[in-house]
Order: structure tokens, then C-alpha cells, then sequence
């Protein structure tokens, strides 16, 4: 896929059709983020993959989804929930000041692969992260950044400009349609 294709194209996915994404498919998007920009090329972050069905639905339990459209955008295990997610991680002794910066880099990779694979991912910053940790058996000295979901997409949300002050909370139309605005490059610009 063309990359203005695949980026104008990345949406965060909340509903995943019930279908198995191979493994060949989440190495590449490892392979992605191990790529990535990194401060001072620390290359300080980890990646866990998860893969079995009962570890994927117990971190699926901690994750929270989508807040402006909820519970219409809450995923339903076993219906239209992930297929895995991958963790972020970083040991806290190692953490550079800018993890957080290279866990952006890397993540937005993945979702961009993702989305040239015909995969589908959501970000997820809200969850237990301790108790992320711990489920997934990870030392007290690292910490889960984040999550991101991975699976087949189940919907297509709409890109719209939004204009000026203009509201860019995403919404749902009466078609259970999931609308998302963003400014424009005008609004967001300063030429000098």
C-alpha cells in the first residue's frame, strides 16, 4: 500500500472480526517498531506479543474503550473483541527521558503496518498497568507503556476535516457509524 494511502487510511479499530491474525503478520509489525526513531538509539523498549486466547481476554479485561461512545464502542469478548495486542515496555532502570517519545515512533509504525497488512489496531494508553505487568509475569523493574490491539478490521471509521474551533470529539451517526474529525494542516500551521 502507497504510505499517504495507509496514513490517511489509519483509524483506531474497535470492532475486529473473530479471525486469527498469523504470526508472520505480528513479526512484521515488530520488525516495524524495532526500526523506529529512538533517543540516542537507546533502543530501550520491548515488545510483548499476546497471543494465547486466555491471556489476550484476561488483558483485554483491563483495557477501557473508546469514552466518548461508550459502551456503544466497548468491544465484546468473544464477539468483536482483538485478536492479541502487543505491550510496550520499558525497564524503569533503563527508561530514558524520552521513552515515552520512542514508544510514539514505534507504536506509529505498528499502526501503519498494520494498516498495509489489512490489519486493524487501537492505542490503548487506559488500562491497569501494574496489573498488566504482573498477568504478564514481567519484573518489578518494568513497566507496560502501552497496549495495542491488534485484529482484523470488523468497521470502517470516517476521516472529516474539522475546521477552527470546531468540536473533534469522534462521534456516531444513527448508522452506528464511527466519525472521526481532525483540524486541518491549515488549522494546525503557522507559516513563518
Amino acid at each position: 500500500m502507497e504510505f499517504s494511502k495507509a496514513v490517511l487510511a489509519r483509524r483506531s479499530i474497535r470492532r475486529y472480526r473473530q479471525e486469527r491474525v498469523g504470526d508472520d503478520a505480528l513479526r512484521k509489525l515488530i520488525e516495524f517498531a524495532r526500526v523506529a526513531p529512538s533517543g540516542r538509539n537507546a533502543q530501550n523498549l520491548r515488545f510483548c506479543v499476546i497471543r494465547s486466547r486466555e491471556m489476550v481476554k484476561t488483558v483485554f479485561d483491563l483495557t477501557a474503550w473508546a469514552s466518548y461512545v461508550t459502551p456503544r464502542r466497548t468491544p465484546v469478548w468473544g464477539k468483536d473483541a482483538p485478536d492479541c495486542f502487543i505491550a510496550v515496555t520499558v525497564d524503569r532502570e533503563m527508561q530514558s527521558p524520552v521513552a515515552h517519545a520512542d514508544a510514539g515512533a514505534a507504536i506509529q509504525n505498528i499502526l501503519l503496518g498494520a494498516v498495509s497488512l489489512g490489519l486493524g489496531t487501537c492505542w490503548i494508553g487506559a488500562f491497569d498497568k501494574e496489573k498488566a505487568r504482573e498477568l504478564l509475569g514481567l519484573p518489578g523493574s518494568v513497566q507496560v507503556l502501552y497496549l495495542i490491539a491488534v485484529g482484523y478490521p470488523a468497521e470502517t471509521p470516517v476521516l472529516e476535516d474539522a475546521s477552527g474551533v470546531e468540536q473533534t470529539r469522534y462521534y456516531l451517526d444513527d448508522k452506528d457509524c464511527l466519525h472521526v474529525p481532525k483540524l486541518t494542516a491549515d488549522d494546525l500551521t503557522t507559516w513563518i
